[in-house]
């Protein structure tokens, strides 16, 4: 394979072995956004189901505790922009439920993941991760069934399309996203990628962005050999490449958390390094690889980061 260089950086060599372990990588993910803690209760509510969750919610590294209630909102639609019918929840931190007026967090699925996991939390869980902390305020987090594109505009598959023009009017219309900085977006492996996307691509809707183990490509070449479903061609990967346009991220609180050893860690810092020399962006590299031995302990500080920024 050839190597990748940027003006004034070290050219990096991607060979086909490495881009097999990137491959194998990708499905870590599924394993991971499979993982939910069970519910201990349901009862209808509104078009979904109402469930409310009591038990511990420590966040795995032990870092940060949790309340231990929330509750999540499931329900369904027809989406237009997917073409199919769309599973979502909204969770929300105890004290709060329908009705609420909240910031609220997008999380995106990793590949061959679904609606309703946050890297091993429920969105209930997750949206209580924040509560007590100085600083935070609290939020609503909301997860969804987005396909395996990758999280942008497919011909007959949009998920992008969906948030923004559906789920977001959806979500505001109950109470949630309504300030001018109340909408954040998060993700794991390829929601890591698809929150930054968001980013970059509505900086006016979506005022801060957690990435956790992004699955960051540099080339069309590179991403359609380990997925070739990820983007429909190279025009569509320059469109959406997310290291070409960090200029629209200049102004956005940003966290990216990546292991030492992730496969995709050399380009999350090609991605580091062409932000704009002021971006107000954390970048945080602990041992660790892409697997849920590292996303887990980086739910808790990831949601906190945003619910120090984001507002009702």
């Amino acid at each position: 394979m050839p190597a990748h260089h940027r003006r004034g950086q070290k050219p990096i060599t991607y060979t086909r072995r490495r881009l097999l372990v990137l491959g194998a990588a990708t499905g870590v993910a599924v394993g991971v956004s499979a993982v939910i803690r069970p519910l201990e209760s349901a009862a209808h509510f509104a078009d979904g189901l109402y469930n409310e969750w009591a038990g511990d919610c420590q966040s795995p590294s032990g870092e940060l505790g949790c309340t231990p209630r929330g509750t999540n909102v499931s329900g369904s639609f027809v989406s237009r922009f997917r073409r199919r019918r769309v599973n979502y929840t909204v969770g929300y931190p105890e004290g709060h439920g329908p009705g609420s007026r909240l910031p609220v967090v997008f999380m995106l699925h990793g590949f061959g993941g679904s609606n309703g996991s946050v890297g091993g939390y429920s969105p209930a869980q997750a949206a209580s991760l924040s509560t007590g902390l100085k600083g935070a305020r609290p939020l609503a987090i909301v997860t969804m069934d987005g396909g395996q594109g990758y999280w942008h505009p497919h011909p007959a598959d949009d998920p992008m399309g969906m948030i923004v023009h559906e789920l977001i009017p959806m979500l505001r219309r109950w109470g949630l996203g309504r300030g001018p900085d109340a909408i954040g977006a998060m993700g794991i492996s390829m929601g890591g990628y698809g929150a930054i996307a968001l980013g970059e691509n509505y900086p006016t809707i979506f005022r801060a962005v957690a990435a956790i183990s992004p699955a960051i490509f540099v080339s069309y070449e590179h991403v359609h050999y380990v997925n070739p479903g990820a983007y429909v061609n190279a025009a569509d990967f320059a469109r959406y490449d997310a290291v070409t346009h960090t200029g629209s991220l200049a102004a956005t609180p940003l966290r990216v958390a990546s292991g030492d050893h992730d496969p995709f860690h050399p380009w999350v810092e090609d991605f580091q390094r062409a932000l704009p020399a002021h971006s107000p962006a954390t970048f945080l590299y602990p041992p660790g690889g892409h697997d849920e031995d590292f996303f887990g302990p980086q739910v808790a500080p990831s949601v906190a980061f945003l619910a120090e920024r984001l507002e009702p």
